[in-house]
């Protein structure tokens, strides 16, 4: 029971850190944002490299390479978002340049499967890098506070489905990929953050209430989506976390999971929100 006490405290104190470092890096100045945003790009890119070069044989060096290449996404779409470059090409130049090393560094590798080591370099790249990259369209060219707002409702989300899960979860969700989760929990989850929505609409003036509550379903459905997406990469793997460097939460992957579809969701649904409106 001390044990389980122990974990518990060392899970919540990891939990506290984690959601203080989002909110004070996306609220205190987008140098702070951009700085940690790209750190975390790196670091759950680093995660995912790490796991897919037991499938594949890669070049030495790669992971480096692709990991430097997630950090030079981020950092095109910063200067696109932040400075409103509108036609400019030349903030492209230094991913252009990993785009043609990544695939010419493959030629001299003697891989008796290279398409392998590509995929995975260039799945990295969609799947993580590009997520933590478009962050910065949310950041700029909506508002710090929808950014913040994302990030929250997944939080109510998992919070709404871990409780209602674990006292009347009983029919599966997706039980060949998760078998914890349930129906009863993700509609627990859904309907908690719709509640959210629904105070947030009362004293933030960005969406309508309507808008609101639109934008946490979409954070809580994608966000369910790309948590199970980043399960069955590790069934596939046969790992239970992508790392172990955050104490009782597993690794960087593990805690960014959800976010990596809620992102380009959140983007295509604001997109749409104020287009109609």
């Amino acid at each position: 029971m001390a044990l389980s006490i122990k974990t518990l405290a060392i899970r919540a104190v990891t939990g506290a850190v984690f959601v203080a470092v989002i909110i004070g890096s996306i609220l205190y100045s987008q140098y702070s944002f951009a700085i940690a945003f790209a750190a975390f790009a790196a670091l759950a890119s680093l995660e995912f490299y790490k796991l897919v070069e037991t499938l594949t044989h890669t070049p030495r060096g790669t992971r480096f390479v692709d990991v430097l290449g997630s950090i030079l996404l981020f950092i095109t779409f910063y200067i696109y978002a932040a400075q409103d470059f509108d036609s400019s090409s030349i903030i492209t130049v230094p991913y252009l340049v990993y785009f043609l090393v990544r695939f010419i560094m493959q030629l001299y590798d003697k891989a008796e499967r290279p398409l392998e080591g590509w995929a995975y370099s260039f799945l990295g790249q969609i799947y993580v890098a590009l997520p933590f990259a478009m962050c910065n369209i949310l950041y700029f060219r909506y508002s710090p506070i929808i950014l913040l707002s994302l990030f929250a409702f997944i939080w109510i989300n998992d919070t709404g489905a871990y409780l209602v899960g674990c006292t009347i979860g009983k029919h599966r969700l997706f039980e060949r990929i998760s078998p914890k989760k349930s129906w009863e929990g993700f509609w627990g989850g859904l309907i908690l953050a719709a509640i959210a929505a629904f105070v947030a609409s009362r004293f933030l003036d960005i969406l309508d209430t309507w808008q609101w509550i639109g934008l946490a379903l979409t954070c809580s459905i994608f966000g369910t989506w790309g948590d199970l997406c980043e399960s069955l990469i590790k069934r596939s793997l046969k790992v239970k976390d992508s790392g172990n460097i955050l104490p009782g939460h597993g690794g960087w992957l593990d805690r960014f999971d959800s976010v990596l579809l809620a992102v380009p969701a959140t983007i295509l649904y604001i997109f749409l929100a104020f287009s109609i409106s």
